[in-house]
C-alpha cells in the first residue's frame, strides 16, 4: 500500500469511495465542498493495486489556536480491518505535526481514535455543536494553550446538519 497526497485525477475515485464507504453521498459532497472552499489542508489517499482504497482529509477549524479537524476518513468496505484507516490517520498526523497546528479535533469512535492519542477529556471544555463523548482532541507539540472556548469545523460541515 502507498499513501500519497490527493491529486486532481483522484477526485472521482475519492467521491465514489466516500459514497460506498458511507452508503450515501453526504460525505462525498462534504469533501467536494471543502476542496471547493479551499478548506482541504491535508488530503491523502491510500493506493493498492493502482486503486484508491482509502482517503483522509484535514480542514481548518475556528478555534482559540491553530487547529484542524480530521474528517472524513473512508476505507473501501471490502478493505476495512486491514490497517488502511490507521495508516492514513498516522500519515496525516505526521503531516499535521510538521505544520503550525496546535491540535486536531475529531468526531468519532473513542475506542478507534483513542489509539492515536485523541481524548474526549481534552475536548470537553470547548463549546461546539458536536460537544459530547465523541468529540475528541489531540494536542500537538505540548499542552494546548487554552482548554476552553468555541470551536467550529469549516463552513462546509454545517450542510451536514
Amino acid at each position: 500500500m502507498q499513501i500519497r497526497d490527493e491529486q486532481a485525477g483522484d477526485i472521482d475515485a475519492i467521491r465514489a469511495l466516500h459514497t460506498i464507504a458511507f452508503g450515501q453521498s453526504q460525505e462525498a459532497g462534504l469533501v467536494d465542498q471543502l476542496r471547493a472552499d479551499g478548506d482541504s489542508v491535508i488530503s491523502l489517499v491510500a493506493i493498492e493495486a493502482d486503486s484508491i482504497v482509502g482517503h483522509i482529509l484535514f480542514s481548518p477549524m475556528s478555534a482559540p489556536f491553530q487547529a484542524l479537524g480530521l474528517a472524513p476518513l473512508a476505507v473501501q468496505p471490502a478493505m476495512q480491518g486491514r490497517g488502511i484507516g490507521s495508516a492514513l490517520v498516522e500519515a496525516g498526523l505526521q503531516r499535521v505535526a510538521a505544520g503550525p497546528w496546535r491540535a486536531v479535533f475529531v468526531l468519532g469512535d473513542p475506542a478507534y481514535y483513542g489509539r492515536f492519542g485523541f481524548e474526549a477529556a481534552l475536548a470537553s471544555g470547548f463549546r461546539s455543536p458536536y460537544a459530547g463523548p465523541y468529540l475528541m482532541a489531540l494536542a500537538l507539540g505540548g499542552p494546548l494553550p487554552v482548554r476552553e472556548g468555541r470551536i467550529d469545523y469549516a463552513p462546509a460541515f454545517a450542510a451536514l446538519g
